[in-house]
């Protein structure tokens, strides 16, 4: 199995298939995706920084646990519903895929400067 990473941050609506696609390899017997939606209108709001550092984690994560990662972030005002964040990924044994997805989205959410702020009436709270 080929390690492989993939990772971006876009205000754009994210699509798990194409994230899946990626990581799925011929040595792989599971892929593993998660998705958080968003539960109330929120905005997203990235650092400059967040597409390099999503990359580092993406990276940190492909090499230490072998495995084919990808990760999407999503920015801007997500209406309730909305995918906010993709993780997935695979490898040679199903234990492995969680593992490494599991890995990624809370390294994801420790160190990408993604910030939300709720919206109340339309409004940006502070």
């Amino acid at each position: 199995m080929t390690m492989a990473a993939l990772a971006l941050v876009t205000d754009e609506p994210l699509d798990v298939t194409p994230l899946e696609e990626f990581v799925q390899d011929a040595g792989a017997t599971a892929v593993v995706t998660l998705s958080t939606l968003v539960r109330e209108e929120l905005d997203y709001e990235g650092h400059p920084e967040a597409q390099r550092i999503l990359e580092e984690c993406c990276l940190i994560v492909s090499r230490e646990l072998g495995a084919r990662v990808a990760a999407a972030q999503r920015t801007g005002v997500l209406p309730v519903g909305a995918l906010s964040l993709v993780v997935t990924a695979s490898a040679p044994d199903r234990a492995d895929a969680f593992a490494a997805c599991s890995r990624l989205a809370g390294m994801i959410e420790l160190t990408v400067p993604i910030w939300t702020r709720q919206r109340i009436d339309g409004v940006a709270s502070l």
